[in-house]
């Protein structure tokens, strides 16, 4: 019989709510990372560019393939084009999903030029129900130079999310406490 791959959580680490730096563990590896500009907040809004305190499952990634192989995960993993979204509209009906640019409302483009979107970690916050207005797009990202704040998601160096991608799956989980 085969033995199911061992479920990891991921910890956020950081030394204070308003932090916007600290540490992403996974077993015995732990990376630098940034999180929102905002810090984290129980109370997580629309733009109010705070990482959301809690466990949240991770669904599903992405990356670009004109940029990177494909990446060895054991998560779903979809090839970004120009054309990919993410819903961050509160009233529209696919608030907090993927989506086709063009689209009739505010949706983030996936496909960016600065190389933080090269892999997309999705996690299952405010997914499974969605609020409107409790805050979109919270993925796990590629860090931006000098671990810059993100606007409310995870981001780490792209060698080190590479790295992290094979011991996730849907079994995995990310604490930020």
């Amino acid at each position: 019989m085969r033995t199911p791959p061992r479920a990891h959580q991921l910890v956020v680490r950081t030394l204070s709510a308003r932090a916007t730096s600290g540490t992403l563990q996974c077993g015995q590896l732990t990376i630098r990372c940034a999180i929102g500009r905002s810090g984290r907040r129980v109370r997580k809004r629309e733009g109010d560019g705070a990482s959301p305190v809690g466990v949240w499952p991770i669904r599903e990634a992405f990356w670009r393939r004109d940029r990177l192989c494909r990446p060895s995960t054991r998560l779903s993993l979809r090839a970004l084009s120009a054309a990919d979204g993410w819903c961050d509209a509160s009233r529209d009906h696919n608030y907090n999903r993927f989506v086709v640019h063009p689209y009739g409302a505010s949706a983030e483009t996936l496909w960016r030029s600065d190389g933080l979107y090269d892999v997309i970690v999705v996690l299952g916050y405010n997914d499974k129900p969605r609020i409107p207005g409790r805050g979109s797009a919270i993925f796990l990202h590629c860090a931006r130079d000098g671990y810059a704040p993100t606007e409310g998601c995870i981001a780490v160096a792209r060698r080190d999310l590479i790295k992290l991608l094979p011991r996730l799956s849907r079994r995995t989980t990310i604490r930020i406490p």
